[in-house]
């Protein structure tokens, strides 16, 4: 049931990020004429989350409760991010609408990588892509509820409008406080064990032996368990995100850096085929900008359709070969979409692209997890996870959009591809590194 309620809190933020995506431009052009401006504040959630989430994904590994340490930031800050997305509509001056959309921001960022860490503190590590299929399954759901709400109620009631997403936001936290206690998961378990098993080395004498130590950190997950003790103020040096960060640099093993660059190549590729798809179905095809701007639709539902065997796929035959596979089915669409130029060859390029995508990003964050050095660090990667996605968000669109100004619109997929046939190698050189090092036991 886990995968369910974790699912249920994803949807439910990704139903107002997505809503807020399609409304807020709007509401900004009512006091702002410059595109520009207002592509600049819809673009403060990324830079934000570059910052937000890898802190506040530490500070959820950290916590040390009786409810464990991701529920209690999720019942303060699900409610409060649904208040303020529902406010957001009733700003009457553009100083308020700034502020209430950066206060928005700043919480949904701030809690979006605790959400996503209650999956690998429950799910086993090779049971993971499945129930992260699920999950961004219901994220991708999200796109036609927001695309309802709006058909339905926007014109006639644009308040009202904001206040279903936040209204499931409000449900879906509610569930999760009743439903979910993250103190009884493995995840929590084994970090409290690494707490007693760190408070142990750093009490014992010298000449303590290695079962002695077992036997502490045994009996005192044990007793953290019968307890549920809050133990805040228990963590190692090691759980610091800066000492993280600097185990991630200095580490002579590149995986886990490596990945974080994929993700960064990757997401770039995967934004820059998203964001400038309109202006190359308006320059390259010739289309108006409603019939560009229809050109993903499909691709929508083959990544739905692809998500759950990617990850079935995965856990059969590991999950960096499918990632591989996955990418280099996307280069085959975007090379396919280069050399065939018209609508429906587009079409079909753009779900090959998805359905390979759906290869990575169902298992991409997986592969980080499973590389995580200890349970206590767990939400700390979700939040690099989300560093190199969003800094692949930003940086490729403007990445892509140079070349077309050098080469034209007629070769953007080609220069997508370039991108991720670099993806393909950094995952090549992350596999070979992972088979070198198979005597250390992790299985990816």
């Amino acid at each position: 049931m886990i995968t369910f309620y974790v699912a249920l809190a994803v949807f439910a933020q990704e139903s107002t990020w997505n809503f807020y995506d399609s409304r807020v431009p709007e509401l900004l052009r009512d006091y702002i004429a410059s595109a520009a401006v207002i592509g600049l504040l819809m673009g403060m959630d990324n830079l934000l989350g570059v910052f937000i989430q890898p802190a506040m994904g530490n500070r959820s590994d950290n916590t040390r409760t009786a409810w464990g340490r991701r529920i209690p930031y999720l019942a303060v800050m699900m409610p409060l991010g649904a208040v303020l997305f529902l406010l957001i509509p009733h700003a009457s001056s553009l100083g308020w609408l700034i502020l209430l959309i950066f206060l928005y921001a700043v919480v949904m960022n701030s809690f979006k990588p605790i959400s996503e860490s209650l999956l690998p503190d429950f799910i086993r590590p090779e049971r993971r892509s499945r129930a992260n299929a699920a999950v961004k399954t219901a994220a991708a759901l999200t796109v036609i509820v927001a695309a309802l709400v709006s058909l339905l109620l926007v014109d006639d009631h644009p308040q009202l409008a904001f206040a279903v997403p936040a209204g499931l936001m409000l449900a879906a936290a509610a569930v999760l406080v009743w439903k979910v206690r993250d103190s009884d998961s493995d995840g929590y378990q084994a970090a409290l064990a690494e707490d007693a098993a760190d408070a142990a080395v750093r009490g014992a004498p010298g000449e303590a032996t290695a079962t002695e130590g077992a036997a502490t950190q045994g009996a005192a997950a044990e007793g953290a368990a019968a307890t549920g003790a809050v133990t805040a103020g228990a963590e190692g040096q090691g759980t610091k995100i800066g000492a993280i960060l600097r185990d991630l640099a200095r580490d002579p093993d590149r995986s886990r850096l490596l990945m974080i660059v994929t993700v960064f190549v990757f997401g770039s590729a995967w934004a820059a085929s998203r964001a400038l798809m309109t202006p190359y179905g308006v320059e390259a095809l010739g289309l108006s900008d409603g019939e560009a701007g229809g050109l993903t639709l499909p691709s929508g539902i083959a990544y739905i359709l692809a998500a759950f065997p990617a990850a079935l796929l995965a856990e059969r035959f590991g999950r960096l070969r499918v990632i591989m596979v996955g990418m280099a089915i996307f280069a085959v669409g975007t090379i396919l979409g280069t050399v065939v130029q018209n609508p429906v060859a587009t079409m079909v390029t753009l779900c090959l692209a998805a359905a390979g995508a759906a290869g990575f990003m169902i298992n991409a964050v997986v592969v980080l997890w499973n590389l995580a050095p200890s349970s206590r660090v767990v939400g700390t990667y979700t939040g690099l996870y989300t560093v190199g996605w969003a800094g692949g968000a930003m940086a490729g669109p403007a990445l892509v959009g140079l070349a077309v100004d050098l080469t034209g619109w007629h070769l953007m997929l080609l220069h997508i591809t370039v991108l991720a046939l670099i993806a393909i190698v950094l995952v090549i050189r992350v596999d070979r590194l992972q088979r070198g090092a198979a005597a250390q036991g992790r299985s990816l």
